[in-house]
């Protein structure tokens, strides 16, 4: 179930009642939600989520209505400030929202915009001809799941002003102040609604650093500013970060690339505009194995792509299938390459602005309009062409490139090809150190990744073997971001990984085999623990993202500490816990505490009854910011590839977040 349903299916658990009632259903029973209640009523179906990821979303909305004026051409300066009383504050420099009265409406523009769903400029009226956002409905959605909003206008020398409170009008536009008579704009301050936002109501600088920084990066020039005025001990500082990026998207491949090794100096780059479709195309080959290309539309990230996206593979495979064989690195009796080849180590955004785009689904994720796929391929195919008959040299090293991936991927082809035939002269041929669960249901199922035959051991002796699988590991897997596709299938622990859960991978994987729900990585909660995870979760990352994205992989969690007094057994799984636990019960002298330093120290009853009991367990749930895909490739590159500087960087950065470090 997607997070969207399962959070508008939590909201109805909540909400409805499913008694019996009397028979008097009539027209008097159907509800009519008046202005914003519908959003307060159903904000998942509005922001998708009312956890951090919507929260954070509504910082979006109103930026994104700052970045259409940018893309129309009137603002160069957003302004993002994080307030003491964690409020939020957008100031931008355009033309500002529209004064006016509203002639249909009977009332000022700026009221309309944020109290009246699907009012703004962006519904083929010419305000804009290319818009972000929820169409149009950002404004007003935010103000409807916010405790209260001001809004403040620059126009002519004065400054306009009007609050508004859980959505509701508080007074009428009216002037407030002066200002300079050239200056125009538009400042939207706002306080998320903590009884809609029941989890948290407090902005993470980081996450809002990631998307802004992405806007950035995809509006040539335009540069916007993040601040944190909130102080505390371990920062009595406001924070200040500054996003403004000339190069645009060229600039953004350079980041991304930043960890790892470029094959050439040079960024390609192509732009055109075609069937009213404005394109930009930038990329750059490095020495990786894997392809990290980013497709937006009007500056929203399509995770799932869409007819841009195919339009540029197309465009790709094709030209330089062509450039290969006129240039003699192809011979007649050799294959064509692959899309899959020619992508191997390739980072690039495709970038499209269109004034009417159709996505396919509510959430926006995948583009459906036809003329971009013609547009994007037709642009791409004519200027790579120019440019690989001027570059011979970098043409020459993207086609050797693409000629090893194909040779790779042909033994990998054959590799899993006796996999295969194995499994099926053998039957359902299951890793043998695999403790498999006798239920057949895969939603009653789960599978322990355990690192160690010792804690394997103890799991396999400590599981409900009805529903609890054991697959224990022998030592650090391979990491991915440095191996082909050859050499993971020829690894004996990611083929035994491959074959239970039984998804197959990359471009053969299929959700509907996935044997286990869960997917639980159990390891030490030391250095080497957390490292043999990450390499896990890398393989996961790169080549079963739909097991993250559909919410099947799970951390656990083991205690750090064992504590015995009189007989009872306390167990903490952080030093705070300790402490906590040590003010409570005494700091005795008869106190016994044991540190874990792994899990093989744990016998089968206490790995059951603090790791794997579902009655008592701790697991953290492994998700993916989808609206920050690039970021959250770039640190699977950062922490798993081969450049050190660029870890050593990430692991300063992120050491103090770090509370628990055995090594």
């Amino acid at each position: 179930m997607s997070e969207l349903n399962e959070n508008i299916a939590a909201e109805e658990k909540d909400t409805l009642d499913i008694s019996p009632v009397e028979n008097d259903y009539g027209a008097d029973q159907i509800q009519i939600l008046e202005g914003l209640e519908a959003v307060r009523k159903r904000p998942g179906m509005y922001i998708g989520t009312t956890a951090s990821r919507g929260l954070h979303h509504l910082v979006y909305e109103i930026v994104d209505n700052s970045v259409d004026e940018a893309l129309a051409g009137y603002c160069d300066t957003i302004t993002v400030t994080i307030n003491p009383d964690n409020s939020v504050t957008v100031v931008d420099n355009g033309r500002g929202i529209p004064i006016g009265i509203n002639h249909k409406a009977g009332l000022p523009a700026v009221e309309v915009v944020f109290t009246i769903l699907h009012a703004g400029g962006k519904f083929g009226g010419g305000g804009y001809k290319v818009s972000g956002g929820l169409h149009g409905v950002g404004a007003s959605v935010v103000n409807a799941l916010s405790d209260w909003l001001e809004v403040y206008i620059y126009n002519e020398g004065k400054i306009y002003n009007q609050r508004y409170e859980r959505g509701h009008v508080c007074y009428p536009l009216k002037v407030v102040g002066d200002c300079e008579k050239d200056k125009t704009g538009t400042k939207v301050v706002f306080k998320p609604d903590a009884t809609i936002f029941t989890e948290t109501t407090v902005f993470e600088f980081d996450v809002l650093k990631q998307r802004l920084r992405e806007m950035a990066f995809l509006t040539k020039g335009l540069k916007i500013i993040l601040r944190d005025e909130r102080t505390t001990e371990e920062k009595p500082e406001p924070v200040e970060r500054t996003f403004h990026y000339e190069g645009g998207i060229k600039e953004f491949v350079t980041y991304l690339n930043r960890s790892k090794t470029p094959l050439y100096d040079e960024i390609l780059y192509f732009e055109g505009k075609k069937n009213n479709v404005y394109v930009e195309v930038s990329m750059q080959h490095n020495d990786s194995y894997n392809e990290s290309t980013f497709s937006f539309v009007n500056n929203i990230n399509t995770p799932e792509g869409g007819t841009h996206l195919v339009g540029f593979r197309n465009a790709l495979t094709k030209t330089f299938n062509d450039y290969a064989r006129n240039s003699k690195l192809l011979k007649d009796s050799e294959p064509n390459l692959t899309g899959d080849d020619i992508r191997e180590g390739l980072t690039a955004i495709v970038s499209v602005k269109i004034e009417d785009p159709q996505f396919e689904g509510q959430t926006k994720q995948k583009l459906g309009n036809s003329e971009a796929r013609s547009a994007v391929d037709s642009i791409v195919s004519e200027q790579l062409t120019y440019f690989l008959e001027q570059n011979p040299i970098i043409a020459k090293t993207i086609c050797e490139k693409s000629i090893l991936a194909q040779r790779a991927r042909d033994a990998a082809r054959k590799a899993r090809d006796l996999t295969r035939r194995k499994t099926a002269l053998e039957g359902a041929a299951l890793p043998g150190k695999l403790a498999d669960c006798s239920d057949k249901n895969p939603e009653n199922c789960e599978i322990y990744i355990v690192e160690g035959d010792s804690a394997g051991g103890s799991a396999k002796t400590a599981r409900s073997r009805a529903t609890q699988a054991i697959l224990p590991l022998r030592g650090k897997i391979l990491n991915v971001e440095k191996a082909r596709l050859d050499k993971i299938y020829a690894n004996a622990e990611i083929k035994a990984m491959i074959t239970a859960f039984g998804t197959g991978i990359h471009d053969d994987f299929d959700i509907t085999k996935l044997r286990y729900h869960k997917i639980i990585l159990m390891t030490d909660a030391d250095v080497d623990g957390a490292h043999i995870a990450t390499l896990l979760l890398t393989f996961i990352y790169r080549f079963m993202p739909e097991l993250i994205k559909q919410g099947h992989v799970y951390l656990a969690q083991p205690p750090l500490y064992k504590l015995e007094k009189n007989k009872k057994i306390w167990y903490a799984y952080s030093d705070e816990e300790l402490d906590s636990i040590l003010r409570e019960v005494g700091r005795d002298q008869n106190n016994k505490i044991q540190r874990y330093k792994g899990l093989g120290e744990m016998d089968s009853d206490q790995l059951w009854e603090t790791t794997m009991d579902p009655e008592k367990r701790i697991l953290l749930r492994v998700v993916m910011n989808e609206e920050a895909e690039s970021e959250l490739d770039l640190t699977f590159t950062t922490l798993m590839g081969d450049k050190v500087e660029p870890r050593r960087e990430f692991i300063e950065e992120n050491a103090k977040f770090v509370k628990n470090l055995d090594i």
